[in-house]
């Protein structure tokens, strides 16, 4: 079945295994358990097909700055060659961690994921492949790594001035994280409640 979805086309999501190989591979469940991006937006992740080729002059791109206000904008290019520390930054980005702030990320060029907890602690691997944007909520655990391919760029939006501070796990005292689980963990527990008494 081919899906009438655009973003599928740059964006995937699945259930990782637990094995402990190369952060690099795909790393699917046996068998493959995909996730939806519909899925993903119960968790706050939202995600967007863009014009990978034209970021500045893509009208898509134009009005979700203009509608989130992501007054700031920078590229950020991941690769032995491109990043200092490299050792060292890859296993920062994998360590798990939240931001106060919303993280999103654009692949301008190249490919990498993003591993994302569920509401059941489950790790859910999404992979932004060039054209794919992610926005991750604030408070949400999470990681990054690079896939085989070694390399992405990537847009990096924020509003107003940029604060990447990482609060690795456990940082559940943070306010951010509190609205995160009463937004989206909460939120869902309450309706599937509901729709069982229905």
């Amino acid at each position: 079945m081919v899906s009438s979805d655009p973003r599928e086309e740059v964006l995937q999501a699945w259930y990782m295994d637990d094995s402990k190989e190369d952060q690099r591979l795909p790393h699917h469940k046996e068998p493959k358990e995909f996730v939806s991006l519909d899925q993903l937006a119960e968790l706050g992740v939202l995600s967007w097909k863009l014009d990978a080729d034209n970021p500045d002059t893509d009208p898509e791109l134009k009005k979700i700055r203009e509608e989130r206000g992501y007054s700031y904008l920078d590229v950020c290019e991941i690769s032995r060659e491109k990043l200092p520390n490299y050792d060292e930054k890859i296993k920062n980005f994998f360590e798990e961690h939240l931001h106060t702030d919303e993280e999103i990320r654009y692949a301008v060029a190249g490919s990498g994921y993003f591993d994302v907890r569920d509401r059941n602690e489950a790790w859910i691997r999404v992979w932004v492949k060039k054209g794919g944007m992610i926005i991750l909520p604030a408070g949400i655990y999470h990681r990054f790594t690079l896939d085989e391919g070694n390399y992405i760029k990537a847009m990096r939006f924020f509003v107003g001035e940029p604060v990447w501070t990482p609060y690795n796990r456990p940082h559940d005292h943070l306010p951010a994280r509190g609205e995160y689980i009463k937004n989206f963990v909460e939120k869902d527990v309450a309706n599937h409640t509901v729709d069982a008494t229905a």
